[in-house]
């Protein structure tokens, strides 16, 4: 019977590797106005250009590792944004901005071969903002 012995550096390699192809956006926020009661991530709508009445709560960051793809990564990002916004009660992101850096992995030599590379990271910051609703006017012109 043959035993199979699994190296304990390359293990953490392929752990930290594949975490960080599948990592999840990790995300920030900064309060500068009142929390609101908790909305649904899925209704935060998004905007590139401000809406005609909002309130602004507070700022949102997120970053990620590109793993696969950038759109993804992208998703993930407005995704992570959107959950933040909506725990402070925002109906809607207005974005700041997006960008990528690129650093290096971590690294190793063992066994004569050199384990290592570079990662890409996207990140985004956005306002959490409450679009306010103008009250209708009907007008009653007869």
């Amino acid at each position: 019977m043959k035993i199979l012995v699994i190296n304990p550096f390359k293990l953490i390699i392929t752990l930290m590797s594949c975490s960080m192809m599948f990592g999840c956006a990790t995300g920030s926020i900064i309060m500068t106005g009142q929390k609101r009661p908790a909305t649904n991530p899925a209704e935060v709508q998004v905007y590139l250009d401000p809406p005609a009445k909002y309130e602004t709560i507070g700022i949102v960051e997120a970053s990620g590792e590109v793993g696969f793809s950038r759109q993804s990564a992208q998703d993930r990002i407005i995704n992570k944004l959107k959950t933040l916004a909506a725990k402070s009660g925002a109906n809607a992101i207005l974005l700041v901005s997006s960008g990528s850096q690129s650093g290096a992995s971590p690294s190793f030599y063992s066994n004569g071969f050199f384990y290592g590379g570079t990662s890409d990271k996207l990140t985004g910051q956005a306002r959490a903002i409450v679009v306010l609703k103008e009250a209708n006017k009907q007008d009653n012109t007869d």
